[in-house]
C-alpha cells in the first residue's frame, strides 16, 4: 500500500451478535499482518464493556484494535461520525502497510462507510413521538404507511421493526422524498480501497444456544457490578448506551423495579431477535462470502483465511500493492 492513490485491500467479517467476529479477526489479524477496526455502534462508548462484548487486552493478543472506548456516554454516536473516524485509521494504516479488518456489528456503519452517506434530514423527536402514539394498538400500521410512501424500503425493512420504521416513514416525511431515493442520490463512496467481504452464519439455534450461554457468562464476568457502577458515577440514565440490549433491562434491576431472573430472560430474547434480524441483513448482501459457522471455529478460521489470502493474491496480480 505505498501509493495514496493505488487500490488497497480491506477485510470486512459481518455476522451476528455471539458468532465470533472478533476471534475471527484477531486470528486473521495475525496471519496477515492486520490490524482491527470495530464496527460496532456498541463498543465506541467507554465504560460499556461487558455487555458490549468487548474484546479484553488478553484476548486482543497483541493485535492493535481501532475504534474501541472513543466516545463519551454523553456523546451522540452516528453513522456519519463513525465514517469520519473510520477514514482516519484507514489513512494511518495505509500509511504504516497494514490490513484493516473490520469486525462488523452495525451493517448500517459499514455501509456508510463503503458507500457514503446520503444528505438525510436529522432525527426530530417530535415527529417521532407522534409515529409512535399512532402505531399504539395498530399492528402493521406504521409498515403500511411506509409501503405508501417508500415501497422499495418497505419491502426491505421488517413489519416488526419499529425502530427502522419510524426512522425510514420520519425521513420521508420531512424531506418529501423517498428515502430509498435519498440513499442513491449524492453519496461519495470510499476510494482507494477493494473490500473483501465475508460473513459469518452459524446455524441459528447453534447461535441462540450460543447468545444464552453469552449472557449467562456475561453476568458472571460483572455485567450487573457494571451497570451499578455507571449509574453510582453519575452517567445519565438517558444517554444513548443505556439503550443497548441489556444496559436498559439492567437498569431496571438497579431500580429495582425488575428482578434480575426477568431481566436475564429479557436480555437473551432481546438479543436472540437481533441476531435474527442481523442474520437476515447479512445473508443478503450482496458480494460477501459466506461461511457456516462461527469465528472462533479452527476450521471456519482457516476457510476464511485461505479465502483472504486468495483474493489478496488475485490483487497483487492483478497489480494492486500487497499487505
Amino acid at each position: 500500500m505505498s501509493s495514496e492513490t493505488s487500490i488497497a485491500p480491506l477485510v470486512a467479517i459481518v455476522g451476528p451478535t455471539a458468532s465470533g467476529k472478533s476471534a475471527l479477526g484477531i486470528f486473521l489479524a495475525q496471519k496477515l499482518r492486520g490490524e482491527v477496526v470495530a464496527c460496532d455502534s456498541t463498543q465506541l462508548y467507554r465504560g460499556f464493556d461487558v455487555g458490549t462484548a468487548k474484546p479484553s487486552l488478553a484476548e486482543r493478543q497483541g493485535i492493535p484494535h481501532h475504534l474501541i472506548d472513543v466516545l463519551d456516554a454523553s456523546q451522540q454516536a452516528t453513522a456519519g461520525g463513525y465514517r469520519d473516524m473510520a477514514l482516519q485509521v484507514l489513512a494511518d494504516l495505509r500509511r504504516r502497510n497494514r490490513l484493516p479488518i473490520f469486525t462488523v456489528g452495525t451493517g448500517l456503519y459499514l455501509r456508510a462507510l463503503l458507500e457514503g452517506l446520503a444528505d438525510i434530514p436529522q432525527r426530530c423527536e417530535e415527529v417521532r413521538a407522534r409515529l409512535r402514539k399512532s402505531a399504539e394498538g395498530r399492528p402493521g400500521h406504521l409498515h403500511r404507511m411506509l409501503q405508501r410512501l417508500d415501497p422499495e424500503s418497505a419491502a426491505r425493512i421488517a413489519a416488526a421493526d419499529e425502530q427502522k420504521l419510524i426512522r425510514a416513514v420520519e425521513v420521508c416525511m420531512l424531506s418529501k422524498k423517498p428515502i430509498s431515493e435519498l440513499h442513491r442520490a449524492g453519496r461519495p463512496p470510499l476510494v482507494g480501497w477493494k473490500p473483501l467481504q465475508l460473513a459469518l452464519l452459524p446455524p441459528r439455534e447453534a447461535l441462540y444456544e450460543r447468545i444464552e450461554a453469552r449472557t449467562d457468562a456475561m453476568l458472571q464476568a460483572g455485567w450487573m457490578q457494571e451497570v451499578q457502577a455507571l449509574v453510582e458515577s453519575g452517567v445519565s440514565e438517558d444517554t444513548k448506551p443505556f439503550d443497548f440490549i441489556g444496559y436498559r433491562e439492567l437498569r431496571n434491576v438497579v431500580r429495582g423495579s425488575v428482578p434480575l431472573p426477568e431481566a436475564r430472560a429479557a436480555i437473551q430474547q432481546s438479543t436472540r431477535r437481533y441476531a435474527k434480524r442481523q442474520l437476515s441483513w447479512f445473508r443478503n448482501l450482496p458480494g460477501v462470502e459466506h461461511f457456516e459457522g462461527f469465528g472462533d471455529d479452527a476450521q471456519i478460521q482457516n476457510q476464511a483465511l485461505e479465502w483472504v489470502s486468495r483474493k489478496l493474491a488475485a490483487m497483487h496480480q492483478a497489480g494492486a500493492p500487497g499487505v
